[in-house]
């Protein structure tokens, strides 16, 4: 899958411009806040109908335009051209084309188009709440799966509203209480055991494929260890959440099941999130997203494009080194504020001042 060409009109700091991507690496270069995250942000946007920078969908568009248009032109490996169009309108509504047909369900885009995002940001993947982690694997189960975008949407929804019966109880639990959670509950069980299968089987196919690729990073053999073992999945949810009901009703919040669930990473013996260092949990982290790039690209057959916004600044020269040489195959786009290391190679150089294109260069035999 190649993403050939992306045009903005309206999204973030672009009035309009167009971006002609190459099959290989194609380097976006630009000094800070000219916007080089902005269009790294609108094709992740592309995949995800979801802001990788967890900004609201509002503030997508250019101050000033009623919505903002992000448009894509696609070709997978069959030779099938797909092209894709959203538009966000200023009140947060999101419309979806592929292939010039709007669909009925924004969620039906999910699997068009798939993008790896590695950012800055994804340190608070290792040293960040719980919620971060859980993101990252539900994230990758719904590019698996349409089901599994569904399940979660389910979780949520049902979540939400045994919370709001359990507020409503007022810490009683009465005949009338306990009937409607028995109904909550049977749906809540059901669903839960399902995602901590999927998030299970998800995290022992990542397991092997971190390890490797920390050790690839790190330039040093590292064991690594991803631990998804939430308590209830032992006796099952319906079991769990029967022996939480009576704490669950004092407290007036669900106390158990997926949407508290974390997923524990080790580096040797010790826990990464307490333990590592700033660069170990940088090496961590990029380790998590190509195990979740390459998983995707073996049980889909479609790599994803593969995003490095602002991350080789991140790094010191050896692992940056590291990361370039090891990169998997398929399209790649980086974007930096500094001069791109040697081992980069790009295919075309786009160069981005104050939300303008002003150049575009395609290199020759990987020369910048």
């Amino acid at each position: 899958m190649i993403v050939e060409q992306i045009q903005l009109v309206d999204f973030r700091n672009y009035t309009s411009a167009t971006f002609d991507l190459m099959p290989g690496v194609t380097a976006i270069v630009g000094r800070n806040a000219q916007g080089k995250t902005n269009v790294a942000e609108a094709m992740a946007f592309l995949a995800t109908l979801d802001s990788f920078r967890r900004s609201p969908t509002a503030a997508l568009v250019r101050e000033g335009a009623e919505f903002a248009t992000i448009r894509a032109a696609v070709r997978h490996a069959d030779g099938r051209e797909v092209s894709i169009e959203v538009q966000i309108q200023r009140q947060g509504r999101v419309n979806v084309q592929v292939n010039r047909q709007r669909l009925a369900r924004t969620r039906d885009l999910l699997g068009v188009l798939r993008v790896t995002v590695f950012s800055p940001d994804d340190l608070e993947l290792v040293k960040g709440a719980p919620g971060e982690r859980r993101h990252l694997l539900d994230e990758t189960l719904a590019s698996l799966a349409l089901k599994n975008d569904a399940r979660r949407r389910e979780l949520d929804r049902i979540v939400k509203q045994r919370n709001t019966l359990l507020r409503q109880a007022a810490g009683r639990l009465t005949d009338e209480v306990a009937f409607s959670l028995d109904v909550w509950d049977q749906k809540f069980a059901v669903v839960g055991d399902q995602i901590g299968h999927e998030r299970a089987t998800l995290v022992a196919g990542m397991q092997p494929v971190v390890e490797e690729a920390y050790q690839q990073l790190a330039g040093a053999p590292t064991a690594v260890s991803l631990v998804y073992e939430p308590p209830w999945r032992r006796s099952g949810l319906a079991v769990a959440l029967a022996a939480a009901r009576t704490d669950d009703v004092r407290r007036g919040a669900s106390t158990v099941g997926p949407h508290r669930d974390d997923l524990e990473m080790h580096l040797g013996a010790l826990p990464a999130r307490t333990h590592a260092s700033q660069g170990e949990m940088r090496c961590l982290a990029l380790s998590l997203r190509l195990a979740a790039h390459r998983v995707i690209s073996q049980t889909t057959g479609m790599t994803p494009l593969l995003v490095l916004d602002d991350v080789l600044s991140e790094l010191d020269a050896e692992r940056c080194e590291a990361l370039l040489n090891h990169l998997p195959g398929g399209q790649v786009v980086i974007t930096t504020a500094g001069n791109l290391p040697p081992v980069a190679h790009p295919d075309r150089v786009l160069r981005i001042e104050a939300g303008s294109m002003v150049a575009s260069v395609a290199t020759e035999d990987g020369d910048r």
